[in-house]
């Protein structure tokens, strides 16, 4: 059995197939995604509902929405709140704090890495210096995810397979994304590491020079 707004939503699937549903789908993922909770299962729900083309357009529009509306939030009101989530992962943390210096290409590479889950950045990156503009461009970076999902919501065909769908891993795609993901990790540690060190460097004048 399903968490509670999953059960929820079971009831109404056949009703999110009208024109009105397929509209309203969007502001749903949008509120899924303000709410903290965790996106894979609601696209592949719509990858069932509306197909992989379709489907990830409406997925795509609600969840860059729900982290443009969280994004200003912790900007704002959740400011202290988002602080106060964020104090058990020292790796947004980090994030942080690098993300003002590199801009769009760190905002790009972690939304492409499974390692920093959707939600919890948005928060991060509310409470980061980058910019609007960045923040938004780097959301392009969640479209691989998002067509895969939603074309393996498609195959599954069924709420109920969704499972097996995941774990068969047999479908190219998902190894694909599973090594682009592996790569994007990579490279945002490498970036991380590197600013880190430059930092303790600048506070530290007569520090000796590191190599790599």
């Amino acid at each position: 059995m399903g968490s509670p707004p999953e059960a929820l939503l079971l009831q109404w699937l056949p009703w999110f197939q009208s024109p009105l549903g397929v509209a309203l789908f969007v502001p749903l993922y949008a509120l899924w995604v303000t709410l903290l909770l965790p996106g894979v299962w609601l696209s592949m729900v719509a990858g069932v509902l509306y197909g992989p083309w379709l489907g990830s357009l409406v997925v795509f529009l609600g969840a860059c929405a729900g982290a443009e509306l969280v994004f200003l939030l912790a900007r704002s009101r959740w400011r202290d709140w988002a602080r106060r989530r964020l104090e058990g992962a020292p790796r947004l943390q980090r994030l942080e704090q690098a993300v003002g210096r590199e801009g769009l290409r760190l905002v790009l590479l972690t939304r492409l890495s499974p390692l920093f889950p959707f939600s919890l950045l948005n928060l991060a990156y509310g409470l980061s210096p980058v910019s609007v503009r960045d923040y938004s461009l780097g959301l392009l970076g969640i479209l691989p995810g998002t067509v895969l999902f939603c074309a393996l919501g498609a195959l599954a065909g069924d709420v109920a397979r969704f499972t097996e769908v995941l774990n068969g891993g047999s479908d190219p795609r998902l190894w694909i994304l599973k090594l682009l993901g592996v790569a994007a990790t990579v490279a945002v540690m490498v970036i991380v590491t590197r600013l880190g060190r430059q930092a303790l460097e600048a506070s530290d004048p007569q520090a000796p020079p590191q190599d790599g």
